[in-house]
């Protein structure tokens, strides 16, 4: 091959990488998603689980956490359904609920960014895709964030990046465990280098909380937990827990293949196959989940050196 046609070839390959990059991370996902069901009261009273065809009684699947009874798997939840299954009645203290997301670039393609904003959140109530607060979950105080994919794929930009540094900070100076739950299909990129910003500010002040301060982090990996979120603050938790087959992944596996030019087996950005090559700490099935956070908040706290 000559120099000219390495130039050329390359020149190509860049340029198929940098089209494929968000339609084979959307389609992964999208295919993935399209394979579960979200139990919706809205919807009718059952609902069919597309991973294994059981049909769902909405009201059994919700007392049974949106857990397939069939064989196990994990549907998708609400933020705010989250923060049910894992905070105690009555003890969630939300924070920052009123700062919303602007469309600073002006950003359009079919549709403005700002519009999808409005609908994103006429759909979910929400006024961006993450709660922050605290909350006592078996009676510990923690301070949690929980993403929301039904806003925008819990995309992250700046006010999701803000709403959680903030949670950071106030967990940091309250001495409180931090405990970050992740549903995000990356950083939002309707707001450009705004939202790459986010990672690097939530990360910088996590440093703040897990080394200098010497306090805990727990990151809750669900389905999915893709792009920057994943990059950052995802997978730097002192302790990394996810959901049985989660979806984590950076980059899609068309993309991946595509890179590499090989093969890349199914499968392999599942909880389980990560989980196996030492990327997790643990699989939790979301019916323990509420009393595994609780008992290693509250063993952390207990330790006789955070006593003095």
């Amino acid at each position: 091959m000559s120099v000219i046609n390495w130039f050329e070839d390359k020149r190509k390959f860049g340029g198929l990488i940098g089209a494929f990059l968000e339609e084979a991370t959307r389609s992964s996902i999208s295919s993935e998603r399209d394979r579960r069901v979200s139990v919706n009261a809205n919807k009718g009273l059952w609902a069919r689980c597309d991973n294994c065809g059981n049909m769902l009684h909405v009201k059994f699947s919700r007392q049974n956490k949106s857990v397939c009874e069939e064989r196990g798997y994990h549907l998708s939840m609400s933020s705010m359904e989250r923060i049910e299954l894992l905070i105690d009645p009555n003890t969630w203290i939300p924070m920052d609920e009123d700062t919303a997301a602007r469309d600073v670039l002006s950003f359009s393609d079919e549709d403005s960014h700002e519009n999808r904003i409005l609908i994103s959140q006429e759909k979910t109530g929400l006024t961006d895709a993450v709660q922050t607060g605290i909350g006592y979950p078996n009676g510990t105080l923690i301070a949690p964030g929980v993403m929301d994919f039904h806003l925008m794929g819990g995309s992250m930009g700046s006010v999701v990046g803000e709403k959680i540094t903030r949670l950071i900070e106030y967990a940091t100076q309250r001495l409180l465990p931090l405990v970050l739950i992740c549903a995000s299909g990356g950083a939002r990129t309707q707001e450009g280098t705004l939202s790459s910003m986010q990672m690097a500010k939530i990360s910088s002040v996590l440093q703040l909380h897990q080394v200098q301060k010497k306090l805990l982090y727990i990151s809750v990996l669900t389905y999915p937990t893709t792009g920057g979120v994943t990059a950052s603050f995802g997978m730097l938790g002192d302790i990394i827990i996810a959901e049985s087959k989660a979806y984590i992944a950076f980059a899609g596996k068309r993309v991946i293949e595509q890179t590499l030019r090989q093969k890349i087996p199914d499968g392999f950005q599942a909880a389980e196959s990560l989980f196996e090559n030492g990327l997790l700490d643990s699989i939790v099935p979301r019916n323990l989940l509420k009393g595994v956070l609780s008992e290693i908040s509250e063993s952390y706290l207990s330790v006789p050196y955070k006593n003095n």
